[in-house]
């Protein structure tokens, strides 16, 4: 029996749009990796989806896993209405073009070779895992910010 692997993944920006950070925790078994990574400009909602891209690139082999996360955005995006966007030609029920289309892409096709579950989890609740990845993701803001600051003196 495939062991499951668990991803909990948080997204944070500083200003919608504006500088953004991702965090993720992976688990399998006893085994555990934190990343995190940021952009200059994005929005809280492609870092929320690069979170959890990032992390599925880290799985090699074809495997279970549990995605959890407290964006609704993601969980309802990948669980209900994913198969309708692409029937539409990824328009939205607005009738315009799906947000982050090219992230949404990427996810599925990153999610193909697994049995995905995704799960949300209340953010700021106190879940352990759930708190990490937010402190990851904010971090990673500050980083991003300080690293452009020194490529300003420079």
């Amino acid at each position: 029996m495939v062991k499951l692997v668990e991803i909990f993944a948080d997204g944070a920006c500083s200003g919608n749009p504006g500088p953004g950070g991702y965090g993720a925790i992976l688990r399998y078994g006893e085994r555990v990796k934190e990343i995190s990574g940021c952009e200059l400009k994005t929005t809280n909602n492609r870092m929320e989806l690069r979170a959890v891209i990032e992390a599925l690139k880290l799985i090699k082999r074809p495997s279970r896993i549990r995605v959890s996360t407290d964006s609704t955005y993601l969980v309802k995006g990948m669980s209900e209405w994913v198969p309708q966007w692409i029937r539409k030609n990824w328009i939205g029920s607005s009738k315009k073009p799906v947000l982050n289309r090219e992230l949404w892409e990427t996810l599925i096709e990153l999610s193909r070779p697994h049995v995905v579950e995704w799960q949300w989890i209340r953010g700021h609740a106190g879940h352990k895992e759930n708190e990490r990845c937010d402190q990851l993701a904010r971090a990673a803001i500050l980083k991003c910010l300080e690293e452009a600051a020194k490529g300003n003196r420079d």
